[in-house]
């Protein structure tokens, strides 16, 4: 089922990322959920999921886009202005939700590009803080400019700094701050480790996972060389994924 939705605002982080704002009457939602946008062209119906990255009971809708050229809605999506109509998924779905993640010490939220948008829906509410005692960020993406949402990771640093650390790794260029290279090295290597004195132990840490597949394959592969297991209904375990494509 579709509700039309309204561009309220746009958002452009670069020439190709961008973020739409959407007022859509949709069921109510949970932190890491993800919506369907969709519009009909050459009489077919072109529907695409997009992770929603406002905070639960948020009286508009967000998502974290990048135009890609072949793509059969992004490119549509991209051409979108405040005022503009765009048709949403009544109701969001998905599992990458604090709910379905066993309580622990700590928790490592790794993401690539786009994907970091649910967890910065779930930082805005309270269940995560609730839940764990320290959260950690690891933001891969290739160029600097493609890092979203930075002032509100800042944000998030400045009101728990005992509480919470972000990390972006920009594998194609250098800046002050950054690490130059891909999540899974960054853990292979102690690196992040290192930088936010955590060890990685299964009675200690859950990782939530996000983004590109390789990455997510790499890291979880590493991951379970470590002693971790993938996080089941009716076999908790340390580790939830949801891949990008």
């Amino acid at each position: 089922m579709w509700v039309e939705g309204k561009v309220m605002q746009r958002i452009d982080w670069n020439n190709k990322l961008f973020s739409l704002r959407i007022d859509a009457d949709i069921a109510p939602y949970t932190a890491g959920q993800f919506i369907k946008l969709s519009q009909i062209k050459d009489e077919k119906r072109v529907a695409r999921a997009y992770s929603l990255v406002n905070g639960e009971g948020s009286d508009f809708l967000e998502v974290l886009a990048v135009e890609v050229e072949e793509g059969q809605l992004s490119p549509n999506l991209h051409q979108l202005e405040p005022g503009d109509s765009i048709q949403v998924s009544a109701k969001a779905a998905g599992f990458l939700v604090v709910d379905e993640v066993p309580a622990a010490k700590n928790l490592w939220l790794l993401a690539t590009g786009t994907a970091v948008g649910p967890f910065v829906s779930m930082l805005q509410g309270q269940a995560i803080w609730d839940k764990f005692e320290r959260i950690y960020l690891a933001y891969g993406a290739r160029f600097e400019e493609d890092l979203a949402y930075r002032d509100q990771l800042d944000e998030f640093v400045q009101r728990a700094p005992k509480r919470f650390a972000w990390q972006p790794l920009i594998t194609r260029e250098d800046f002050e701050g950054n690490l130059r290279m891909r999540i899974p090295q960054a853990l292979e290597q102690g690196v992040l480790q290192s930088q936010w004195d955590c060890p990685i132990v299964a009675d200690d840490c859950q990782f939530m996972l996000c983004g590109n597949p390789d990455m997510i394959q790499e890291t979880v592969e590493w991951l379970k060389s470590q002693g971790l297991q993938k996080n089941l209904r009716r076999k908790p375990g340390q580790i939830t994924v949801e891949k990008y494509w």
